[in-house]
């Protein structure tokens, strides 16, 4: 009997050993497999949602089409693709969470997006217009705000839930990179020139170091746009179109730079919002 017992422990010993040295085939085969709560009980689901990750996707190539377009001298494509993608930005996480196809996956392949559409992208866009021919201050100046870039993503990252939703800590990357992309897209066929390579420098090296400022930015998070509002609302909103419309380059880059001085002057007069 107990020889028995013995032979049986030896089996189930074995058989316990295989069950670990044998791989699992959803990660042997490369997949991605993610843990998802359904009804309280946690299920293993293989794959990735397509719609929210092939925005994030188009995010990504439309900056990697500014690099190629700055690299290229064509700096106006190359601006104008940086605000394309802060557009598929505010989409992918948006559709996201209409569809319900929230994943990890998905967020940490946004962050990575974000990296080169809003810190590598308008970085080199800046450096290849101007900022290339200061030599090594240049290309520093240029390492401060994709620095700043990423350090402001992974802070965020890691500040969720810690902060009032109403407010950024730092000014926001796609924010930064409209700054940038908007001076360029608003000056580009100016000639070299002495004050332009100045404001390039404030410019790219301002937003750079306020992106990991601890300056707290409204987020418009708390706005209602799905609530009724008065009729002149829409006529505002046509009207907001119109003025974009006549001139995109100078609207756009003087609304993103006052958004972007808003913080420092909030700071100034009206002090830090409470943290929860």
């Amino acid at each position: 009997m107990t020889d028995e017992k013995k032979s049986a422990a030896a089996e189930e010993a074995t058989f316990k050993n295989e069950q670990q040295e044998t791989p699992d085939p959803e990660i042997d085969s490369g997949e991605v497999v993610e843990e998802e709560l359904v009804e309280g009980a946690p299920v293993r689901r293989k794959g990735i949602y397509l719609l929210p990750n092939a925005l994030t996707t188009a995010s990504l190539f439309s900056g990697f089409y500014a690099i190629v377009s700055a690299a290229n001298g064509v700096f106006d494509n190359a601006a104008i693709a940086v605000f394309v993608s802060m557009i598929l930005d505010g989409l992918d996480g948006r559709v996201a969470r209409m569809t319900n196809t929230q994943s990890k996956f998905g967020e940490e392949y946004d962050s990575l997006a974000d990296m080169v559409a809003f810190g590598v992208a308008p970085g080199l866009v800046a450096f290849f217009w101007s900022l290339n021919g200061l030599g090594k201050f240049g290309w520093a100046i240029t390492f401060i705000y994709v620095a700043g870039a990423a350090l402001r993503l992974a802070r965020f990252n890691t500040q969720i839930g810690s902060v009032d939703k109403k407010f950024f800590v730092g000014l926001a990357s796609p924010s930064a990179a409209a700054c940038v992309a908007g001076l360029v897209w608003c000056f580009h066929q100016f000639e070299p020139s002495t004050w332009l390579t100045i404001l390039t420098v404030i410019v790219v090296g301002g937003t750079g170091v306020l992106m990991v400022s601890n300056i707290f930015y409204r987020s418009f998070k708390d706005l209602d746009l799905r609530g009724r509002v008065p009729f002149a609302a829409i006529l505002l909103v046509v009207l907001m179109l119109v003025v974009i419309a006549l001139d995109p380059a100078t609207v756009l880059f003087t609304v993103f730079l006052l958004y972007a001085l808003s913080g420092p002057a909030r700071a100034l007069f009206r002090g830090k919002p409470r943290r929860q």
